[in-house]
Parts: structure tokens; sequence; C-alpha cells
């Protein structure tokens, strides 16, 4: 409000953006947040647009994806080359002003997606990163960066190895792809779009060696030509890039550039000189009469702070920390204070301004320290906020969250200064309330028999990490195992232990590790940390094949920093630093080998098999879903509450259809078996035998299950399913990297596939598929309808900020990027948005809307209507569901476990949720409609929800989403309300009522 009024806008909005956190006098919380992802197609203009929709809907804050500079071209800006500006490609300065002031005049705020762990690298856009190729150790940026200049290969201590080449450097070299080039007065070498600055101490290298020719054209009195030599001296008298003392360093960094500007003047008003640089280019490079000096070239790259390399071969070797196995993502050093500061200069001056509300941290894992990086944070905004106090500052000024996977009972730790994640758990919790336990052994027998497949996911996740170790993130296990062989080198107890034999131990204990990472630190090691090591440790113990098993124990003590006790403080620093680098590497591998790897291999339920999910959990009861929602009241009331995200492999809408089969295993293994059968002779032979495996096509049909539209779909929307499931199997086939991947495409298999995929969906050639496949559909899609509903209405009321993806306030059938960034039709949500505001009946209420949302359910309004609803119930009422306490409402009779009922509470004011599960035994099928098609039968048609009753706090209630009264019926100590009394109207309820006893 007060930067509204700074800047003469209106501060009267309908209700504010946040609700105070009391828990620590601190963060204000927003009531619900909507992801935008922001890209030149979708800009700060394109946001601003949408502002008042969103605050229509009631939405308190939009939650950007990255909007400070990124690669040109991005459609996600986790590429980020420039912290300290926003991308030009998203809007200009005015434009974000614009967009500040429009949610400012709506009463909301935003959140800002913000990407500390990694910048992009490669290209010529990211200063930090060319600053270090040409100065190496010597540069002012070269600690942002998390390089070992001293690996155990003697060729490139000092370097970096830059994986950039297409091809071997020799081959690249004699092609004259590499050129020297000249502009400003510095020199680069030139590979494409890539620009490699060459050391200017290096600089005589180019200059020096002609200058007789140039003494033929000028006089030995002109002046120009004396200083140019003297330049060329000051060149090679720069301090070398091993010089690290602080003058040394200060003295290359502040000469070099008066030395290149001197040589760019000298250079441009001088013709001879000029022609003088040009010749020695020639020299290098060749020209029309002579070829190139590649040996030269070779031997002025060899004496850069890089190494250029192919990008194939080079893996081993790398000796940058990447983002993942992403080359040119190169992982920044955020507990470097320098870093840190250059990083979130602008974002903590935006939130100083009151313009970010919030931040949604990325990859927290990737992180040295994650702790002490949040603490920074905070610090920063509480200082800057109240510079002045002298008291203690609040813990958590800045709503904070951070994108945080949480595995089988691992908590969020409770020492960060945070408000918790960003809702993957919340996501899969929600999954599991709305799958069928006891679908899972038929389903497990089905995928068997389908499949022939019989190795559990566990084994599958051991076998993929350790070949992303293999294959993907060797490097970074080389540069582990590499310090903890100089580790074992110091004591004469241990230094027989060989480096192959601790890097095969590493390998061990990173597959076997059971979650992404530990968290130890100087301030010590937590049990809970202590515990995750020796669970590794034991497993991996188990499982090696080593002759001399010891080398488990040297480990196990260096990773729990035991082994530095009582040692002096250069040996505890260096086990220290070892453990706390080891912790960064199990992420990625973790991630990279169980979301990216094994959850494209192991399809038994696949919409189980997502960021964060755990598909060996099969589902959750009402009881264990209450249970978690009141542990995250008492400990994390204000985390973010996710259903899809931009992370996601199936949007919620898919997820939430596909758990229907967990209730129709039997119908599901029918059809399934049917449309192999059918769809056998569309197979494809291959040199590597007949594609797809059955495995492969058995991900295909739950994907089509998942993801076919509600509409009829022929001609072009017929075309664009087919474009749509071929990019998605490609991409399913090159993740699971059994016959493609990524780094080595396999175009006969891709192709083999893709036809399959197009021979499939021929609805005229094909058409025995079709006839089994549609009304099958249809009937696992109308009760995914209902699931959809009822995740919907959890998030929308459990305890935490609820989050929506970008238009899936509709239904959104949508697979894993970059399928969920397709454009989303906002002015069709406008419309329909618009098309609920209508004239209510005669007691205030709109009885006949919900009944008719049903009946069109297809067309997503239903899922608006509950969303618009809920969000004006907490608008309303925002205390109610950020203070308000959780309480599980007993239900009794026929449809009991059917339904997970809950209520808020707050001072006599109560939020009633009846959210139905498992509906599809009330389903059956009737007879043909009128169409021929069999027809759904209506869930809530069953007569025993008359007799299911759930127990409330109060005898009078407002149906929210009719809008009209109910009465509930005294019963001993409280009240009962006939379940059906709710759900004949529309398919969950939300009530309120004003509590009271008997």
């Amino acid at each position: 409000a007060a930067v509204r009024a700074e800047r003469g806008l209106s501060t009267a909005a309908e209700a504010p953006a946040e609700v105070s956190d009391d828990t620590d006098g601190g963060a204000s919380i927003p009531r619900a947040t909507y992801r935008l992802q922001l890209h030149a197609g979708f800009n700060f203009a394109a946001a601003t647009d949408l502002v008042p929709y969103l605050a229509d809907l009631g939405v308190s804050h939009c939650y950007f994806s990255p909007y400070l500079d990124a690669r040109a071209g991005s459609t996600h800006g986790y590429d980020v080359v420039a912290h300290d500006r926003l991308n030009p490609e998203i809007g200009t300065g005015e434009d974000f002003d614009r967009l500040c002031d429009t949610l400012a005049a709506h009463g909301m705020g935003q959140i800002l997606d913000m990407v500390p762990n990694h910048v992009g690298v490669m290209g010529a856009d990211n200063h930090w990163w060319l600053d270090v190729l040409e100065n190496g150790p010597a540069s002012e940026f070269a600690a942002f960066f998390d390089i070992d200049w001293e690996p155990l290969r003697q060729e490139l201590r000092g370097k970096v190895l830059v994986p950039v080449l297409g091809d071997y450097y020799g081959a690249v070299l004699d092609r004259g792809d590499l050129k020297l080039v000249y502009a400003d007065g510095g020199f680069h070498v030139q590979y494409y779009e890539h620009r490699f600055p060459i050391d200017p101490r290096e600089y005589p290298r180019i200059l020096a060696p002609g200058l007789s020719r140039l003494h033929e054209r000028l006089d030995e009195q002109d002046a120009d030509l004396a200083a140019f030599e003297s330049l060329i001296t000051a060149f090679g008298n720069l301090p070398g890039r091993s010089r690290l003392d602080a003058d040394a360093r200060a003295e290359r960094r502040r000469d070099k550039e008066l030395h290149k500007q001197r040589l760019g003047a000298l250079s441009a008003c001088n013709a001879d000189l000029d022609w003088y640089i040009q010749e020695c280019l020639r020299n290098f490079n060749g020209a029309e009469h002579y070829p190139a000096d590649t040996a030269r070239l070779h031997a002025l790259l060899d004496a850069q702070a890089y190494r250029l390399a192919y990008w194939r071969v080079a893996a081993d070797e790398i000796n940058y920390r990447r983002f993942f196995d992403i080359n040119d993502l190169a992982a920044l050093r955020m507990e470097i204070p320098d870093a840190f500061d250059a990083t979130h200069a602008l974002v903590l001056r935006l939130i100083d301004e009151g313009r970010l509300a919030g931040l949604r941290i990325d990859h927290p894992d990737g992180l040295y320290d994650p702790a002490g990086y949040f603490r920074r944070i905070q610090e920063r905004v509480a200082a800057a906020r109240d510079p002045a106090s002298l008291g203690p500052q609040p813990e958590r000024p800045l709503y904070l969250v951070v994108e945080k996977i949480l595995t089988g009972e691992e908590r969020l730790r409770p020492d960060w200064p945070v408000h918790g994640t960003t809702g993957y758990e919340f996501a899969a919790l929600a999954d599991g309330l709305l799958v069928d336990p006891d679908g899972a052994e038929s389903l497990e027998d089905c995928y068997a028999e389908f499949t022939g497949e019989n190795r559990s996911l566990p084994e599958e996740i051991y076998r993929s990490k350790k070949r992303v170790m293999r294959n993907l993130l060797s490097s970074e296990l080389h540069v582990l195992a590499s310090e903890l062989s100089r580790i074992a080198e110091v004591d004469p107890h241990t230094r027989d232990h060989t480096l192959d034999g601790l890097r095969n131990a590493l390998i061990e204990v990173v597959a076997c590790f059971p979650v992404y990472r530990t968290y130890i630190t100087a301030d010590g090691v937590s049990n809970g940390d202590r515990n995750q090591v020796l669970k590794a440790m034991s497993q991996a113990r188990r499982r090696s094949e080593a002759a001399d098993l010891s080398v488990f124990d040297f480990v196990q003590e260096v990773l729990l920093t035991d082994i530095a006790a009582g040692k002096p403080d250069a040996y505890r620093a260096r086990v220290l630093r070892l453990a706390m680098k080891f912790q960064q590497y199990t992420g990625p591998v973790t991630a990279k080998g169980v979301e990216d790897t094994a959850f494209y291999r192991h399809h038994r339920l696949v919409s189980l098999n997502d960021v964060g999910g755990d598909p060996e959990r099969f589902g959750v009861s009402v009881d264990g879903f209450h249970r978690a929602n009141l542990r995250r009241r008492e400990t994390w009331p204000h985390t973010m509450l996710a259903g899809s995200t931009h992370d996601s492999k199936r949007s919620e809408d898919v997820r939430a259809r596909l758990h229907v089969l967990s209730e129709l295993p039997d119908e599901w293994r029918q059809h399934a078996f049917w449309w192999a059968r059918v769809n056998r002779r569309l197979r494809i032979d291959t040199p590597g035998g007949t594609q797809p495996d059955a495995n492969t096509e058995y991900l295909l049909y739950q994907t089509l299950l998942g993801m076919w539209p509600l509409e009829a779909v022929e001609g072009d929307a017929l075309d664009s399913v087919r474009a749509r499931i071929r990019a998605y199997m490609e991409k399913a086939a090159k993740e699971s990297k059994l016959y493609t991947s990524w780094t080595n495409p396999n175009t006969d298999y891709e192709a083999a596939l893709a036809a399959f995929v197009d021979a499939v969906l021929d609805s005229e050639r094909n058409s025995a598929f079709f006839e089994d496949f549609l009304p099958f559909q249809r009937r696992v899609a109308r009760l995914g309808l209902y699931n959809s509903l009822s995740q919907t209405l959890l998030r929308l009321t459990s305890p935490g900020v609820p989050d929506l993806y970008q238009g899936s306030e509709l239904w959104s059938f949508h697979l894993v990027d970059p399928d969920n960034r397709r454009p989303v039709d906002f002015s069709l949500r406008r419309s329909l948005l618009e098309s609920l505001q209508e004239p209510s009946g005669d007691d205030g209420g709109k009885p006949e809307l919900p009944r008719r949302l049903v009946a069109s359910i297809d067309d997503g309004r239903a899922k608006l209507f509950l969303i618009r609803q809920a969000l004006h119930l907490r608008r309303e009422d925002p205390e109610l569901f950020t203070l308000g306490d959780y309480v599980p409402l007993a239900v009794e009779g026929p449809h009991a476990e059917r339904l997970c009922a809950y209520a808020r509470r707050r001072d006599g004011r109560s939020m009633i949720v009846l959210a139905p599960r498992l509906l599809a035994a009330l389903t059956g099928e009737s007879s043909d409609d009128a169409d021929g098609e069999p027809e759904t039968l209506d869930p809530f048609a069953d007569p025993d929800w008359e007799a299911t009753l759930v127990h409330v706090p109060g005898p009078a209630l407002r149906d929210v989403l009719a809008g009209t009264k109910l009465e509930a019926s005294a019963h001993g100590d409280g009240f009962l309300l006939p379940v059906s009394q709710v759900l004949r109207r529309f398919p969950v309820g939300l009530l309120t009522c004003a509590e009271s006893r008997p």
C-alpha cells in the first residue's frame, strides 16, 4: 500500500494481496499465486494485460519465471547470462514499471523465480565467463565459478576445459572453423556464435613477429609506430595469469584495459597500423592466396586459460561444475560474498522498492550451503527494511520458497529461514489420495506380463544413477575422486587407496544414496544426515564387488568429517570442503537418474512418475492425507501447494485421469492387450530389432489415455495430437537412454518410433484401435474430470499457498516441457470467466449454475468456477486459510471411504471441504446412448450417498458454489449433513458455517 500511495495509485484494492505472517513478525504471505512463463512471445506487456483477469479470478500474486537477462531466444529464462539487468526480449524497464504499477493498482504482488545456482556460458554474452576465459585464475570473476584449476591432468592446470567444438579439435582447426578476430583493441577467436578472448599478455605472439613489414611502411621516427611497439611490450609485461596476489591482479585488470583502449585508438586513426593488424590476422587465418597457419593458431590457443575440446569426448575432463550435465550452464558459488552480491543486487533492490514480494529459489540443492544462502538473503532484506534497528531482526522478512524435492519420509530442514517448498510434495500427496491401493498388485502383474519387465523401480533407479555418473556427470565425479585421493595421500594409513578404488566407491555410495543430498556444514553433522550417509554406505558395501571393502570405511569417515577430528585446521578444512562438494553432486545425479531416466523406463502407472513423486507409494489413505495436512499446518503453513508446474512430467489433469486406471486394473489390462494385438502389425523392423518394444508401447497407451482431448479429434486436431505425441515419445525415449539419447541420437530408432505413432493414430487405417480406444478413453476421461475437481479443491483449501500453473484454470492435458509451454488462450479464459457472472436467484444464490456447469463439464467452466469461488472465499476471509486450524471431519455411511472431508476453523468461523475419490466403482456403463456409445453413469446418482453423512461444526451452512443455504441435523454433540445434498449439485463441496452447539 505504501508503494502504491507513493506512486499516486489507488490503495483501495478489493482485499490485501497478502496476510501478515504472525509466526515471526516477518513476511507477508500470498493468498494464491499464478505461474506465468515469460519469454519473447509472452512478455511484460502481455502479463500486464492479464492482471485484471487474474485479479477477477482471485489470485493475489503473479509468480513469474526468471526474467533477468537470459540467452537470446530462451523460452524458459533459466539460462541467465546477466543478473544485473532485465531480459530485453521480455520488455524494457518502462514495460516492467507498467507491470508493477498495474499489479499494485489491483492489490496484487509478484514473486520471482530466482536462479542463483548457475549462469549461461559459452556464446558471447556472459561478461563474467568471458573475463575468466581471458584471465584465468587472475580474473576478478574466477572465484564466482566452481572451477578446479589444479586437476590431476597436468595439461589442464591453470586452464578451464571448454567442451564446445562440434568435432575433434584437430579437425576443427584444420577446417579453419576457428578464426582469430580483432575488434575494439582486443583479440579473440571466433567459433560460430562462440567467442574466446585471447589473453592480452599473449598479444605479442600476434603482433610482434611481422614488425619488420610495418617498419617498411612507416618512418622510424613515426610516433604511432613507437607507441605501437611500446604497447606490444606493455602487453607482454602484464602480470601473468598465475599471479594471484591482490596487487598483481589489480594491475593486470587495470592495465590490460588501458592497453586495449590505446591499441584500438591507434588502429582506428592510423591506416597503416590497421593494415598491419589485418596482416597479422591473415598470418593465422590464411587468405585467398595462402593457407592458414594452423600450427601458429594452435600455439596461440595452447597459451590461453582455456582448452577447446570436442563436446562428445570431453565429459570426463570438464573441470568446471555445471548445472546437471548441461555444458553451457556453469555453476556459481553463492558462498562467495562477491558472487552473491553481484548475482542479487538487482533483485534485492526490487525487493527494497516493494516491487517484489517474494522469491522462489531454483535448485537450492546445487548450492554449497543452502541454509547459509537463505540466511544471507533474509538478513539483507531485514537490514534494508530497518537499517537503524539495534534489536533482533525478523527471521523471515521475505516470503521465500525453495524448489526442494523431499524423498520418502524426508522433511524440510527446520533451520532454513524459508516459508516452504514450491509444492511438489503436496502434488504427490493429492495424487496419492486419488489412487486406489487395491489396484497395485493387478497393475504390477499387468505391467510385468505386457512388457516382460520384472526389474523393480529401486533397482532401475540404482542402475540409472550409475549410468548417469559414468556417462553424463563423470567429470564432476572425477574431481571428487581426485580430491578424495589427495586427502588419502596425506595419511600413511589411507594412502594405499587408489584413485580407481575411491572413484568406484563413490559411484556405489551415490547410486545408493536415499535422498537428494545431505546438509553437513562446519556447524556439524545432524543425526538425520548421519543416518542417510550410513544407509547409503550399508547398501553400497552390500552391492560392491570390490576386493577390499575397507575403502568404504575411509569414504564414510570423510563424508561425515569424522576423520578430521583432532587434525590440523588445514586438513579439517579440506575434508569439510570435500564433504560439502559431495553433497552438491548427489542431487544432480539423483535428479538425472530418477526423474530423467528411471521415470522414463518404469511405467507401471505413469501418473505417479512425476517430480517429487514416489511411484512405490501406491495410494494415500484419507487419514494419511489428514496427517500430512496437520503436520504442514504446524510446521510449514505457508508453503506452496502445486498441482502442475513447469517441471511436471504430466499436467495435474493428465495425472488425475490416469489415476483412474488404479480403480479399473482389469479393464485396463483387457484394453491394453487388445490394442497391442491390433497394433502388432504396425511395429517397425530396424537394425536393432522390431520397435517399439513392449515397454515403450505400454507408455504410449497410457500417454494417449492421459492427454487425449475432450473434444472430437479429427483433421487438423488429429494432426496436432500426432505431432505432440511424436515429440513426447521421442523425448521420453531419449530420456530413458535405452535405444537413443540426447548425446547419441539413434535416428533409425526415432524414425521407427515416430512411424509407429503415426500408424497407430491413423484413424482410417487403424479403425479397430479407435473403436476400442475411444469408448474406454471417454469413460476414464469423465472420471478423471471428477478427480481433477477434487484435487483442485484440496489444493485451494489445504494449509499452504495454492499455486496455479498458467492455463490450468481450465482443463489442461499437457505433457512434459516444451508441451507445457504451448501458448495459452487467455482470451477464451477471460470470456468464460465473464460468462460465470450471472444474476443471483431469489435467495441470493445461483443454484442452477453448478448443475449447468456439470452438464457441460467438458468445456472446463466447472473447474474455472470452482477456482474462482474458492479464491474469492480466500480473499473474503484470508486469515481463515492462512492462520485457521485444520480439522478432519468424520464421515459415516456406505461411501465414507470415498470422501475426504475437513474444515478450516478460526474464531468460530468454519469452511468445510467435501472431496470425493475413487468413484469408478459407482459408474459402470449404462446401455448405449443415442450415438451407440456406452454412456458412463453419474457416480453421484448412487443412492448410497443419501446414507453417507459428514459431521459438521454447525447446523446452518452455506453452499459456496450454489450460494444456497443448507441445514444439518443435530446428532449428539454435533451435527450431521447428508453428503448427497451437496454432491447432487456439483461433484465437490465447499461450504461455510457459523459454528454453534445443538
